[in-house]
């Protein structure tokens, strides 16, 4: 069942996706080579406690961290390490936060330092995708304008999109309904409605959709080895047009 938020509830969720969106602000400061993902962990987990908010994934069905730190070909879920970034790395920042019961989401790619032609065009294409995406969640629009919309950009600049890891509603659960691929068919799908509030997130690949799981059962990988990005927005279907939630 999908869960309408009222305006006055959508305007309390504000507060835990403003939190999302200042981590990746603030964040975004110290992502350089040198550091390890780690330490880029902790700071988020740090900065979460210091404006109010609690961090949700650490424990979350056995997840060991405050933040998804996805490298390269890791897709998502990827695990932080003491491994520092290296000049040409793509780096995917997924945080999380709660606050007051209401939950934020938002992930982020960041390149360090100075990466490949190739990596340059997937990281534009998939923010492309994102904003193409968003434009689309209007009131009496369906869910495939979405994700045919991401889809097909993703497609015509030659890059895949990954099947198997899907966005969701969200409010005072992380993942409620609706919960679907970045696929599918214009005009086709469940019909937007004022009050839906979720999630964005395009996951697009160089090479193949197709994935692999590591053994720790969490970390997501392209199954060809290729490079994987991702933008992921909380958003919510008003009568004004889709609000961003964790507009940086």
């Amino acid at each position: 069942m999908i869960i309408l938020k009222s305006p006055r509830e959508i305007e309390e969720m504000k507060t835990a996706n403003q939190i999302v969106a200042d981590c990746h602000r603030e964040v975004s400061k110290i992502i350089a080579s040198g550091i390890t993902t780690q330490e880029i962990n902790d700071f988020v987990a740090r900065h979460i406690t210091k404006l109010g908010g609690k961090q949700f994934t650490k424990g979350y069905n056995g997840f060991p961290a405050e933040t998804c730190t996805s490298l390269n070909d890791v897709v998502a879920h990827g695990f932080p390490s003491s491994r520092k970034l290296q000049d040409g790395d793509l780096l995917k920042l997924d945080i999380v936060a709660e606050y007051d019961g209401w939950f934020g989401d938002s992930c982020w790619c960041y390149a360090i330092g100075h990466i490949s032609p190739e990596a340059e065009k997937l990281q534009r294409v998939t923010k492309e995708c994102l904003d193409l995406g968003i434009a689309q969640a209007l009131p009496g629009k369906r869910l495939g304008d979405i994700t045919s919309a991401v889809q097909t950009h993703a497609e015509a600049n030659g890059f895949s999109v990954v099947r198997d890891l899907l966005a969701h509603g969200i409010g005072r659960s992380l993942h409620e309904e609706p919960s679907y691929e970045h696929i599918g068919v214009a005009g086709k799908g469940i019909r937007l409605k004022e009050g839906m509030v979720f999630t964005i997130e395009p996951m697009i690949n160089e090479g193949t959709f197709r994935i692999t799981i590591d053994d720790d059962e969490w970390t997501a990988r392209t199954a060809d080895g290729k490079l994987s990005a991702q933008y992921e927005h909380t958003i919510a279907i008003t009568q004004d047009g889709p609000l961003i939630l964790t507009a940086h």
